[in-house]
C-alpha cells in the first residue's frame, strides 16, 4: 500500500510539472536528490560498519551474552508466555541491543527472526501477546547512542553532532516506558473483557 501511495505521489508530481511548465526544475531536483542520497549513504556506511564491528567484537567476547543474562529477568516478565530457554530470547536481546546503539538496520533481521519464532510458538493466525509487546518495545526504541542520526549530522557538517545524545536518551526512555505501560494496560483491559464475556 505504501508503495502505491509513493508511486501515485511521484506520478501526480510529474504530471503537474508537465502541465505547469516546471519539468526542468523537477529533473534538476531528482538529480540533486539522487546525488545527496548516494553521498549520505556512503557517509553512513563507515559509521554503521564501525558499530556493527563493535557489536561483533562484543558478541565474540560474550559481552552480549552477559547483557542477555542480566536482562533475562526483565525479558521473562515482559514475555511470560515464551518458554524459558527458547532461542527467541536471544533474537529479542540482539534486536534490543542493536536499537540501543541506534543501529536500526542491524536490528531488523533479528527482529524479523524474533517475530517469526513467536508466530511459530503462538500457532495462531492473530498476533500473540508477546508479538504485540515486542512490537511496542521495538517501535518505542530505547536508544543510548543514536549512531545513525549522529552519522547524518556529521555528514551535513554539524558543529556538534553528538549533542543530541542526552535528549535522545531522555525521550527514548520516556517512549519505552510509555510503550510498556500502555501494552500492559491494554493487555489487562483485554483480559477483563474476555473474563466478562465468559
Amino acid at each position: 500500500m505504501v508503495n502505491i501511495i509513493w508511486a501515485s505521489m511521484a506520478i501526480i508530481g510529474i504530471i503537474y510539472a508537465m502541465f505547469n511548465g516546471t519539468m526542468g526544475e523537477v529533473n534538476e531536483a531528482i538529480i540533486e536528490s539522487a546525488q545527496s542520497a548516494v553521498t549520505l549513504s556512503l557517509g553512513l556506511i563507515s559509521v554503521l560498519v564501525f558499530w556493527i564491528g563493535i557489536m561483533k567484537i562484543a558478541e565474540k567476547a560474550n559481552i552480549l551474552k552477559a547483557i542477555a543474562n542480566l536482562s533475562k529477568p526483565m525479558i521473562r516478565r515482559l514475555f511470560p508466555d515464551i518458554p524459558k530457554d527458547d532461542p527467541v530470547i536471544g533474537y529479542i536481546m540482539s534486536n534490543v541491543t542493536a536499537n540501543v546503539f541506534g543501529l536500526g538496520n542491524a536490528a531488523t533481521p533479528m527482529g524479523l527472526k524474533a517475530m517469526k519464532r513467536m508466530k511459530e510458538l503462538s500457532k495462531s493466525a492473530t498476533a500473540s501477546r508477546s508479538m504485540i509487546t515486542f512490537m511496542a518495545l521495538n517501535t518505542s526504541g530505547l536508544t543510548l547512542i543514536p549512531t545513525t542520526v549522529i552519522a547524518i549530522r556529521m555528514q551535513y557538517g554539524s558543529v556538534s553532532p553528538t549533542e543530541i545524545v542526552g535528549t535522545t536518551i531522555i525521550t527514548t526512555v520516556i517512549s519505552t516506558m510509555s510503550a510498556i505501560l500502555l501494552d500492559r494496560l491494554f493487555f489487562h483491559i483485554d483480559r477483563m473483557k474476555n473474563n466478562r464475556s465468559k
